[in-house]
């Protein structure tokens, strides 16, 4: 992520600005050298380090603390209030600690991008391999666990009855091992061509830089295939979020209208517009790198590519805040959850400030996790 920001060519004349363009690249520029890694990476472009620099130094760490202090806080919270009832966990419940999970290791990749982009890489090579493993396994399997949570309500609201067989604690284990096997076998190779490079600035300077520059073109083959995989989880997420919450929306509006029940629509369509709002601008501005990274956009422009590579960081910047969300959409609406988070938290020390906030245990909501004509306190 920010590593590859840190790549910027600093100090060259207006004189050299004007002159040099993409197109002017030849297989000996410090640059553009083909046979260096720097060439199928175009993050490195010799533009307005002001504007970058101050970009890359200032807005994006400010952005990047804030969402993990939040991301932690929230997720820390309901895996906590999850544990505690680990063999009475519902369904959707069982769902919701594993994306706990997943969004927890992408927020612990945050602190590293946020040192990486101020001094360069200085963690060493394992956790240049950790960092991208981990950042890659949360892209996987936060869009396959959000679809996995939109089909079970699926199943539990438009057809209760036949799905009662199937949806089964041991069954959701079994869906849940297989999804984390799966995307460890994706995310395996960002282990294997990450690694910790030297590079020198334009005016001289070493730094350390943490990207896949291991095995040369093939690391540039895999950044394209990555892409594709990540591209392919998003749509595939995104279409059976979609058709299952919008199904969910039709059956609950088709049953006898309630106040709880107009609330469950709202919460459907609520998921799934965050979710297009969050990951879809990256998806499509990443889609769009990658095609002018494969010459299929032909651009010379430095200041478009510079526009690009800030949209690129603030897009993904916007996908991650989807990790701080995911507690609030998911968890924290439930009744019955939100009092056990409260009651967590008075038992920590602030029994003061949280006691006010206590539901009374006997209101009752319609659960769209377990069925849309349940009356019960269960999360959302």
């Amino acid at each position: 992520m920010a590593s590859t920001m840190t790549l910027i060519a600093f100090e060259l004349t207006p004189e050299e600005l004007n002159n040099l363009t993409y197109d002017s690249c030849n297989f000996t520029d410090d640059y553009c050298n083909c046979t260096d890694d720097y060439c199928n990476f175009p993050s490195v472009y010799p533009c307005d380090d002001v504007v970058l620099q101050s970009f890359y130094g200032q807005f994006l760490p400010v952005l990047y603390t804030v969402i993990f202090l939040l991301g932690v806080a929230g997720n820390g919270l309901m895996i906590t209030v999850l544990v505690t009832r680990w063999r009475q966990l519902r369904i959707t419940e069982i769902y919701l600690l594993h994306l706990a999970l997943a969004d927890l290791m992408l927020l612990f990749t945050i602190p590293f991008d946020v040192a990486d982009s101020a001094t360069g890489w200085i963690f060493g090579d394992f956790m240049c391999k950790l960092n991208e493993f981990l950042k890659n396994l949360n892209l996987l399997c936060g869009s396959v666990l959000l679809a996995c949570i939109g089909f079970d309500r699926y199943l539990a609201i438009v057809h209760a009855i036949p799905s009662m067989q199937s949806r089964l604690p041991r069954t959701v284990h079994l869906t849940c091992m297989i999804m984390w096997l799966i995307c460890l076998f994706l995310a395996l190779p960002n282990a294997v061509f990450a690694s910790v490079t030297q590079k020198n600035s334009t005016s001289g300077i070493p730094f350390l830089a943490c990207y896949h520059y291991s095995y040369g073109a093939h690391a540039s083959n895999w950044v394209l295939t990555n892409s594709v995989f990540h591209h392919l989880c998003f749509f595939l997420s995104l279409v059976i979020m979609s058709y299952c919450y919008a199904a969910l929306v039709i059956t609950l509006c088709n049953s006898q209208k309630s106040e709880a029940k107009k609330g469950a629509i709202r919460i459907s369509l609520l998921v799934t517009l965050v979710f297009c709002f969050c990951w879809l601008p990256h998806n499509v501005s990443l889609i769009i790198y990658t095609l002018r990274q494969q010459n299929v956009i032909m651009d010379d422009d430095c200041k478009s590519r510079e526009i690009m590579l800030q949209v690129l960081e603030v897009t993904k910047s916007l996908g991650i805040l989807h990790c701080c969300l995911n507690p609030f959409l998911y968890a924290f609406v439930g009744v019955r959850f939100r009092n056990e988070m409260i009651h967590l938290l008075c038992k920590l020390g602030c029994r003061r400030i949280c006691l006010p906030f206590l539901r009374v245990h006997g209101h009752s909501r319609v659960s769209i996790s377990d069925g849309a004509t349940t009356n019960s306190t269960v999360l959302m």
